[in-house]
């Protein structure tokens, strides 16, 4: 019955969905302000049905109701609970759900706290967040029920793809979709403003927040996602370029430059059509994600095996949403009126230069993602692109973005005095310097590209402690003078501060551990040691151990250094006999300067086993620096200016009707 009631109440959220997206359309195009108020209350009504339709696949896995065919195709009755739980969404089907789910949340949000928002747009902004929902309610209740009944029910599920079995997977997936579904709130008011045909400073002030939101999210699920395949998947590395990756990066590439272009819209009322641009893409993006995994083009670990008539389906949406947002933006964006006049060297120009990068380095990524499956498709033949193509293209252009990083923050509004700039920054210049220096001395000359980037982190770094510095006017005014100013500085300076320099230190842990990591492949025999950076690792024999749902080989090594023992690692080999699949636990030891990684692989003849062993310098800084970054966006979020968005006189202002142009 209650897999009925969550069918039920996904028909009913649709039908919410076409009234929210018609009658407040319709109202704000004819100035109808009782039809323009049926958007608040149908966005409430949509996600609360949508919230028990969640509810109600979640109970169905909970209890194990294998009548649900959803349930009996990812779960078993042997799985740990948690796993149980986020089975819900390690589907097809019910990651689906998810998505819908977050699109509805973002939408009440809007409702609930666009209390400035001029009743047009905001009716024209919630519409539009429906038309999206209705696209994929019909794809859910059409193509992919969650709540298909199976009959006679099998005695047991199937299970969840081992893999997925982590607890990572309990945050991985939902942070994700909450970037990916975040950025459609930016999508919703750039349709909106176009329109409306006015994008001003409060419209930036109103799209700042859910698209920091969105970022936020998006860098904390990438984060996530990196870490997870790092010490799951058992190859010693956080980022394979796989095609699955970079539909989730190139969101976050494009979603970086939309945060900063909108500062631009907000500050000096420039670069709007550029901005909504952005916007329009971003989202479009982030559908063309949800297309490849589960369009059946890509075989990949976070792909999800779907027939292509779904992708099909999905392939129709995107086409309509982009292709369709990119036509009006043809028509109306020429109408737009023309922002503030800068010069090339100034803040504005910095950030220009910023967008640019990015738009050019997420160009680089789309074009190595998709044009082997192009070939493919045209020429029936295969194409490999990984890693030589990506870090030969990628990482020219954003190696010149993070030393304009540095500087962009110090330059004023509408023009600037560069030379200024840097004779300000000479003694971080002098620090990068030394820095790029002591990195190619340690390293025995080490690769020269890796100590060229480790100076250029260290300059991003001090650069945005001297600008935090500069600010509040430290060791120039008395330390009491200067913690005040630190105190009434706006919590978005701050937050801007933390995510820069987050990056600086996920980027020395990029190159730390790219081109100085240590591998030992060995097979080894009970007693046996391998030495690798310093330390030996003992074999100490393999341990058969019953786990919940698996069976597990844990072989205890013992970690010594100069005859010492210092601890025990247990890496795993688990078989999963549901599946019948193996999976592998890697065993990692870390001290915040590197890690010390091992994996056990198969067994040899004689009760001899295959260790592999790696040495992962400043890896731990990677998930560090991402962990600063979204602590960043989430202080800029408490900024009081963005919570509040533009004042109540500005949305009466902007709620009076556009002029004729």
């Amino acid at each position: 019955m209650i897999p009925e009631l969550g069918h039920f109440t996904l028909v009913l959220a649709l039908l919410v969905a076409l009234v929210q997206g018609s009658l407040p359309m319709l109202g704000a195009a004819r100035g109808r302000a009782d039809w323009m108020a049926v958007a608040r209350p149908a966005a409430f009504l949509q996600c609360a049905a949508t919230v028990l339709a969640f509810a109600a696949l979640t109970w169905a896995y909970v209890v194990s109701d294998f009548t649900v065919l959803n349930v009996v195709q990812n779960s078993h009755s042997a799985k740990p609970m948690l796993y149980k739980v986020t089975g819900v969404w390690g589907n097809h089907e019910g990651s689906l759900l998810l998505w819908v789910l977050i699109l509805t949340i973002f939408g009440a949000a809007v409702a609930g706290f666009g209390r400035n928002l001029p009743p047009s747009l905001k009716a024209r902004v919630l519409g539009v967040q429906a038309w999206v929902a209705i696209g994929f309610f019909t794809f859910m209740l059409f193509t992919s029920n969650p709540f298909e009944r199976i009959w006679p029910a099998p005695l047991d599920g199937n299970d969840l793809n081992p893999l997925l079995q982590d607890p990572g997977l309990a945050f991985h997936p939902p942070l994700l979709y909450l970037g990916y579904v975040g950025f459609s709130i930016a999508f919703s008011f750039a349709i909106a403003a176009l329109l409306e045909g006015r994008v001003d400073p409060a419209w930036a002030r109103w799209v700042r927040p859910w698209t920091l939101a969105a970022w936020t999210f998006l860098t904390g699920g990438i984060a996530l996602g990196s870490w997870w395949a790092y010490y799951e998947l058992g190859w010693g590395g956080w980022w394979f370029w796989d095609p699955v990756e970079n539909v989730s990066f190139m969101p976050w590439l494009l979603g970086t430059a939309l945060l900063h272009s909108a500062i631009v819209v907000e500050k000096r009322d420039a670069l709007k059509v550029w901005t909504i641009l952005l916007a329009i893409l971003t989202f479009s993006l982030s559908l063309l994600g949800t297309f490849v995994v589960r369009s059946g083009l890509l075989t990949s670990v976070h792909a999800f095996a779907v027939d292509p008539t779904r992708g099909l389906y999905i392939l129709l949406l995107l086409v309509i949403a982009a292709g369709g947002s990119l036509a009006l933006f043809a028509w109306r964006a020429p109408s737009l009126k023309a922002g503030g006049l800068f010069a090339p060297v100034s803040r504005e120009g910095g950030l220009v230069l910023n967008n640019l990068l990015l738009a050019t380095a997420t160009a680089t990524v789309l074009l190595g993602t998709f044009y082997p499956l192009f070939v493919e498709a045209f020429t029936g033949g295969r194409l490999s692109v990984g890693p030589p193509y990506f870090n030969a293209t990628f990482l020219p252009i954003m190696l010149p973005l993070v030393a304009v990083m540095a500087v962009g923050p110090m330059m004023a509004w509408k023009r600037a005095d560069l030379a200024g700039v840097l004779g300000r920054l000479k003694f971080v210049a002098l620090a990068a310097v030394l820095a790029a220096a002591a990195t190619w001395y340690i390293q025995e000359g080490g690769p020269v590209l890796a100590a060229l980037a480790m100076g250029l982190a260290v300059w991003l770094f001090l650069g945005t402690l001297w600008e935090l510095g500069e600010r509040v006017r430290l060791f120039r005014v008395p330390a009491g003078d200067s913690w005040r100013r630190a105190r009434g500085l706006p919590r978005a300076a701050w937050g801007m501060s933390l995510a820069h320099a987050g990056l600086a230190v996920a980027m020395a842990g990029m190159i730390g551990s790219s081109a100085w990591k240590q591998e030992e492949v060995r097979v080894v025999r009970p007693g046996d040691e391998v030495a690798l950076g310093g330390y030996s690792f003992r074999f100490d024999g393999a341990q058969r151990i019953q786990g919940p749902n698996y069976l597990s080989d844990t072989a205890p090594l013992t970690l010594l250094r100069d005859g010492r023992e210092l601890g025990t690692l247990y890496p795993e080999r688990r078989f999963y006999p549901v599946q019948e699949m193996h999976t592998t636990q890697a065993a990692i030891r870390t001290n915040g300067l590197y890690d010390l990684y091992a994996v056990i692989g198969d067994p040899q003849p004689g009760g001899a086993w295959t260790l592999r062993l790696y040495l992962e310098p400043l890896v731990p800084w990677i998930w560090f620096g991402a962990a600063f970054m979204a602590l960043g966006g989430l202080v800029s979020l408490s900024d009081r200016r963005l919570r509040v968005g533009a004042p109540r006189k500005a949305a009466k202002a902007a709620a009076q009707p556009a002029p004729a142009e």
